[in-house]
């Protein structure tokens, strides 16, 4: 089964910031998860443990302490580390994850019609596998972001309940993340 098979049969992403979310996020039935907080000495041993549960895993680079935020570290994230992607705000550095074969999500923050036609633009030339729509409780736009784009849209932020889950994936969201262990 592909990515985005099993991201549609198993929509919600847990996101976690620590190690007491990891122990939940690894007990549950979610297939996926985004490391959203960790550091050089952390982040290892977070993939290797999400790798033995048969997880996929992705960082959030932009977070990840104690490397820069450049081509060597993301070389480096592939060669050592190796999750199955990673996630950031910054399109340099998913262009050279995807040199690294790494899957890659980029993040983005909508606060206005400006920013949204913004991540429009950005969506169609950067061409990421996936992108993260925040906060992810929109469901028109997350519609109208999917109707524009050709890349798989994510919803997150904000989300706590079953039925925004419900009316995101109605609206175009192939997957759901969220740090709410109740929708894990």
């Amino acid at each position: 089964m592909d990515l985005f098979q099993q991201l549609k049969k198993s929509p919600i992403i847990a996101a976690i910031r620590d190690e007491e979310q990891l122990k939940k996020a690894l007990a549950t039935d979610v297939d996926f998860i985004f490391v959203l907080a960790a550091d050089i000495f952390s982040i290892t041993t977070y993939i290797k443990r999400i790798r033995q549960t048969g997880k996929k895993s992705f960082v959030h680079i932009d977070f990840l302490e104690g490397l820069g935020k450049d081509r060597k570290a993301i070389e480096f994230i592939a060669r050592k580390i190796k999750p199955d992607g990673i996630i950031s705000t910054r399109s340099n550095l998913i262009t050279y994850a995807k040199e690294y074969h790494l899957l890659t999500i980029q993040r983005f923050f909508l606060i206005d019609s400006q920013s949204l036609k913004t991540c429009i633009k950005t969506i169609n030339h950067v061409h990421s596998d996936m992108v993260e729509i925040m906060p992810g409780i929109m469901p028109n736009i997350i519609k109208t972001i999917s109707l524009k784009v050709k890349t798989p849209v994510i919803a997150g932020g904000l989300i706590s309940k079953k039925d925004q889950v419900e009316a995101l994936l109605k609206n175009g969201a192939i997957g759901i993340s969220t740090g709410n262990s109740i929708l894990w």
